[in-house]
């Protein structure tokens, strides 16, 4: 799931005492999106994080861990300690020293920070002041605050298990919603087309355009593309869903109306498997060669250079028609299979989630939005977590607002998936130590 805060609510349902424990924190957030009230993770989200730090079951899980680390780093020194043995405990204690080094760091500069606001408040509590000394003591502890703040969010990422996923590149689709908006759909998925080659610019990576099918009116039916660069999926994966856009049409067909139209479009996102990831047996695809389509449906070029690939056994299809070389888009149509293909059987050995491709399209309708965006206000609204920006423009050239709106997303998750890991940890030791409460 791309959101996790319902799931894991439904089972505290079932576990009173853990829900009063650690479900606090996010209680205000809870609230706010139950009631549909704006929350702006920009001014909020440290607070909720230093709240689940000093959470009485996230600090007993940090001290286990701290635990932990001290017992294997002693069980290391023990000199009759086997060959296989030892390699077990450095590898364990791998694992766990990020941790412990996180929330090392995180101590000291509390501390520091502490002492430093100690200090300022004596030094301005006087009748005569040292202005030089203030505005020094203030520049620091401004300092720390920043550092403190980046400590917290650190501590919590190296809680969280990793995505085996997040430093994979992805192949990434947009599609036009099927049931509402027409031409302002089509619009409306190049524009955020445009959105994403343009974060893609901003992060620094490769925008490898794989199909793209135009529409009337300067619109897009439809567009996949491989992403690649450092960490592509964990930045993009919060992206797969609905889109839901709210405007006045400035040109086609619905633009004589002069009123507010609603559309919807698509995002896909498919971590891309490496070539070991997944095998397909060539006597499993059908491979058709076509001419190119332009808009309207003219052919572009005069030679078959299009390719579609269908594996039989799924029905699973992919194409692209970008390159002039056969060979070029055979190569890119199999890319794109092979992560289609690689998600629906990672779907079928989980419990917890379908292929991504059948999540995140869904039926393409209103109700299933991820984040709406409101040129008529100006404003742009990430549903999930409530978030909203404003200055809309700025936001679909894909650069520093969309960052801040995914890093919010990551954030978010962070927690949450932190949140679910100390339950399910208190709950192990409630099944292995019945007393372990006392």
């Amino acid at each position: 799931m791309i959101l996790r805060w319902t799931r894991f609510w439904k089972s505290c349902v079932c576990n009173h005492d853990i829900a009063v424990k650690v479900t606090g924190v996010l209680g205000k957030l809870l609230v706010c999106r139950s009631q549909n009230r704006s929350f702006q993770p920009s001014r909020n989200y440290h607070k909720i994080t230093v709240d689940l730090l000093k959470n009485e079951a996230v600090q007993m899980y940090i001290r286990r861990v701290r635990d932990e680390y001290e017992v294997v780093t002693c069980t290391l020194q023990n000199a009759n300690l086997s060959d296989s043995d030892r390699r077990q405990f450095h590898q364990k204690r791998v694992e766990l020293l990020p941790v412990v080094n996180a929330f090392t760091c995180a101590e000291d500069a509390a501390k520091n920070l502490q002492e430093v606001e100690s200090f300022l408040q004596s030094t301005t509590a006087g009748s005569t002041q040292d202005e030089q000394m203030v505005e020094l003591l203030r520049e620091e502890q401004a300092e720390l605050t920043g550092k403190l703040e980046d400590l917290h969010k650190e501590l919590i990422q190296t809680l969280v298990p990793l995505d085996e996923h997040d430093n994979s590149n992805v192949i990434l689709e947009v599609a036009s919603g099927r049931t509402t908006g027409g031409d302002i759909c089509q619009q409306f998925t190049r524009e955020i087309f445009d959105m994403y080659e343009g974060f893609a610019s901003y992060k620094d990576w490769d925008f490898d355009v794989l199909n793209y099918t135009p529409a009337d009116y300067g619109g897009l039916h439809h567009a996949a593309v491989r992403v690649s660069g450092e960490a592509v999926y964990r930045w993009l994966k919060f992206e797969g869903g609905t889109h839901r856009v709210q405007r006045i049409p400035e040109v086609g067909l619905s633009s004589r109306m002069q009123r507010i139209h609603t559309g919807t479009m698509a995002v896909i996102v498919l971590p891309q498997p490496s070539e070991v990831d997944i095998q397909i047996d060539p006597k499993d695809l059908r491979i058709d060669t076509f001419r190119s389509k332009g808009p309207g449906g003219q052919s572009v070029n005069t030679t078959d250079s299009a390719v579609r690939i269908v594996h039989l056994p799924t029905g699973t299809v992919a194409e692209c028609q970008q390159g002039r070389s056969q060979l070029q888009n055979k190569d890119k149509a199999m890319r794109v299979l092979k992560a289609r293909l690689y998600q629906s059987i990672m779907g079928k050995q989980t419990e917890e989630r379908d292929t991504a491709r059948k999540q995140q399209v869904g039926t393409r309708a209103q109700a299933e939005r991820i984040r709406s965006y409101n040129f008529s206000q100006d404003r742009v609204t990430d549903h999930r977590i409530g978030y909203m920006t404003r200055d809309i423009k700025e936001f679909m050239r894909g650069g520093e607002q969309l960052e801040e709106l995914i890093s919010a997303l990551l954030e978010h998750s962070d927690q949450e998936a932190l949140l679910e890991l100390v339950q399910s940890s208190h709950l192990l030791r409630r099944e292995t130590d019945p007393g372990s409460d006392h």
